[in-house]
């Protein structure tokens, strides 16, 4: 029997990629899933396959930038199953539409809203019922860009190094009190999902497609998403399982924590490089 059997965990961004498969795999575990997303049509077919590996699940539409809907969804599923264990602040949006020069307001605020505050928002609203659990977990989801900042990346990466900070303050913090509760920060790599086309066409919808994102998507696409989602899903359950407070996924995940430590000087001067041969597409 594993941490997760007959847990009530609580998935966000669910309707789709990582999301999705967290849910498939806790669900195989044995937990009871609370799923949550913007995107209703994915998520209920997320719901629907979860049902079909015979997990008792609750569905809600969520927009995670909302704080009071954040807190009235959390009050909801703690109602609805009487205990919440664990909360997968996993929801998540693309930046690096441009650089800080080319970046609107709404661009930072869009990002921010959703991949930091997001997760600010799942933890607090959750947190006072995953220490009445008496056995609770955080899970909130950075990236590889919590780890290694990259030109054009500016708002994603800031919303990501936030979650780290925030994530392993939290944990300080959980430890100082000795709550029942561990916390745990994922940094994925690669990883196949829909991200990098959702960015693009969120562009084309706003009139603001520029050939640096479709150069970006393209190079993401074809060269480095390349874990399986369900595979990522796999690696982080497992560590949640293991109680890991960093849970990293991929070997490009790993790789670039390591040089990040070991290079702090020269590892800018390979993002620059990187972003050079994005470029040429």
């Amino acid at each position: 029997m594993s941490s997760v059997h007959g847990k009530v965990a609580a998935v966000t961004g669910a309707g789709s990629g990582i999301g999705r498969r967290l849910a498939f795999e806790l669900a195989r575990r044995g937990a009871r899933l609370a799923v949550s997303d913007v995107d209703e049509l994915g998520l209920a077919e997320t719901a629907d396959r979860v049902k079909a590996l015979g997990a008792e699940v609750h569905s809600a539409r969520l927009d995670v930038s909302d704080r009071e809907a954040v807190e009235a969804y959390a009050e909801t599923v703690a109602g609805h199953f009487g205990v919440v264990h664990q909360i997968y602040n996993n929801a998540g949006v693309s930046g690096g539409r441009g650089g800080v020069l080319d970046n609107d307001w709404a661009d930072y605020e869009r990002v921010l809203g959703i991949n930091l505050f997001g997760v600010i928002h799942g933890t607090k609203a959750f947190l006072p019922h995953l220490i009445a659990s008496g056995d609770g977990h955080v899970v909130n989801v950075s990236s590889l860009n919590g780890i290694m900042a990259q030109p054009a990346l500016s708002d994603y990466c800031a919303a990501k190094f936030g979650v780290r900070g925030f994530t392993e303050s939290l944990r300080a913090e959980l430890l100082l009190a000795r709550h029942p509760v561990r916390v745990s920060v994922v940094h994925p790599g690669g990883v196949k999902t829909n991200i990098a086309n959702a960015g693009l066409e969120r562009g084309r919808q706003l009139g603001l497609l520029t050939p640096r994102a479709e150069a970006r998507a393209r190079v993401y696409n074809e060269k480095l998403l390349k874990m399986p989602a369900e595979q990522a899903a796999v690696i982080v359950v497992d560590g949640v399982v293991a109680g890991r407070p960093r849970i990293l996924v991929g070997t490009d995940a790993k790789a670039m924590d390591l040089i990040v430590r070991l290079l702090p000087r020269l590892y800018p001067r390979l993002a620059v490089e990187f972003e050079r041969r994005v470029m040429k597409g």
